[in-house]
C-alpha cells in the first residue's frame, strides 16, 4: 500500500509539472507531497510492526496510517481532476511523462464528451430546466479504480479505456 501511495504521489508530481494553472499545480504539489509523506511514515510503521511483538495500538496505527493514505490519494486525484480540466501542457513524446498526460487526457475527453451527452439532454421539468440524469460524470478515481490490479504502476503503464484511442494532444 506504501509502495502504491509513492506511485500516486509520483503522478501528482508529473501531472503538477505539466499544468498551465499555476494554482491547480501548487495545490496538486502539496497534495502529492503529503501522499509521499504518509506513505513513507506508513511504510516505516509497517516494517516495525513486523519485527516487533503484536500489539494493539500498533495496528491501529497501521490501521490509521493506511485511511490517511486513502485520504490523500484522493486528494490527489481530485486536485489531478482540476489541473486537468485547466489543461496540460504536451510533455516530451515517449516519456512516462507523455504517458501520465495520454492517460489524463483521454479522461477529459470522457468527461467532456459525458457533459456534452449531459447538456444536449432533451429531458426537461415543468420549468423548462434540465433534469439531471443517475449516472455521475467520470472522474480519475473511477477510471483507475477500473484498472486495480494496474493501479500500482499507473505511471508507467496507464491503460485506456475501452473502445478509446488514448493520444497525447489536446482536444
Amino acid at each position: 500500500i506504501a509502495s502504491d501511495g509513492q506511485a500516486f504521489a509520483k503522478f501528482g508530481h508529473i501531472i503538477a509539472k505539466n499544468c498551465f494553472d499555476k494554482r491547480c499545480s501548487t495545490e496538486l504539489l502539496c497534495a502529492a507531497e503529503q501522499t509521499h509523506t504518509i506513505s513513507s511514515q506508513l511504510g516505516i510503521v509497517a516494517r516495525v510492526k513486523a519485527v516487533t511483538a503484536e500489539s494493539k495500538s500498533s495496528s491501529e496505527l497501521l490501521v490509521n496510517n493506511a485511511q490517511n493514505l486513502i485520504q490523500a490519494v484522493l486528494h490527489v486525484l481530485k486536485a489531478a481532476e482540476a489541473a486537468c480540466v485547466k489543461g496540460l501542457r504536451q510533455p516530451p513524446p515517449d516519456s512516462e511523462e507523455a504517458k501520465v498526460a495520454a492517460f489524463c487526457i483521454e479522461w477529459r475527453k470522457n468527461l467532456l464528451r459525458h457533459r456534452a451527452k449531459q447538456s444536449l439532454s432533451s429531458d426537461r421539468d415543468e420549468l423548462g430546466l434540465r433534469k439531471t440524469q443517475a449516472r455521475p460524470e467520470p472522474t480519475l478515481t473511477a477510471l483507475v479504480q477500473e484498472q486495480s490490479p494496474q493501479t500500482k504502476s499507473i505511471t508507467r503503464h496507464p491503460k485506456a479505456v475501452k473502445g478509446h484511442t488514448t493520444t497525447a494532444s489536446h482536444p
